[in-house]
């Protein structure tokens, strides 16, 4: 079974990866933000704290800089993934009780990344500017992350239920359940006022988990009912 993969932090960083990386987080923001045509070197490198000619250096100019950003993305939810990427023929051999704990697993590392950390709001911010207005970037995470995770998650859940893996009621639901903690995301602000919270830190963040795992729970229960 995969072991969670941590990313570097910056401190272990040299400085040319640190501007690297600079580059990439403030463009994440940027291009979510404005687009790719109505986003500037100079807006990049001022937002970054680098010489805008260190952009032409590490990626070779704005495209470059664009597709390293989606490769970023990709790697980056690569490493959080973990067990969903051994490959959908790995769960054949998994038990129920297996494919539960890897199911929950997952969501708890969405949680953690997607909701509490801030890269985890430049990177879906990013996603969802690529999916209302496609790019080539769209299609090295769709096929890096979206495709392969997906089939992994949808034959995981097989192994937990007995449903097909390539149903479309196991598509759809494994949709489902990202979705709903992609929605703390970009419903952040609503979520907050509504909860009477003033951030969402590490206690908001366990409770966001412990109600995605009992949906969880809740829909594998009927699942294994009506396939018993």
């Amino acid at each position: 079974m995969s072991q969670h993969l941590e990313k570097p932090e910056s401190a272990q960083l040299s400085g040319a990866e640190q501007t690297r990386l600079a580059l990439i987080r403030a463009s994440l923001v940027l291009f979510a933000r404005h687009g790719f045509d109505a986003t500037t070197t100079r807006e990049i490198a001022a937002a970054a704290k680098a010489n805008v000619g260190s952009i032409a250096y590490h990626f070779g100019g704005k495209e470059g800089l664009h597709a390293a950003c989606a490769q970023h993305i990709v790697d980056t939810i690569r490493g959080i993934a973990g067990d969903a990427l051994e490959g959908p023929e790995a769960a054949a051999g998994i038990s129920p009780e297996q494919a539960t704990m890897i199911l929950e697993g997952a969501l708890s590392r969405m949680v953690s990344f997607i909701v509490a950390r801030p890269e985890g709001g430049e990177i879906v911010q990013f996603i969802l500017r690529e999916l209302n207005r496609p790019t080539a970037a769209l299609n090295t995470i769709y096929l890096g992350v979206f495709e392969p995770v997906h089939k992994r998650l949808c034959a995981i859940w097989s192994a937990a239920t007995g449903d097909e893996p390539d149903s479309e009621r196991t598509r759809l639901t494994v949709f489902t359940l990202v979705g709903q903690i992609v929605y703390f995301r970009i419903g952040r602000e609503a979520v907050s006022r509504r909860m009477g919270w003033k951030t969402i830190g590490p206690a908001e963040t366990e409770a966001i988990t412990s109600v995605a795992r009992s949906n969880l729970r809740a829909i594998l229960e009927s699942r294994r009912k009506e396939n018993a």
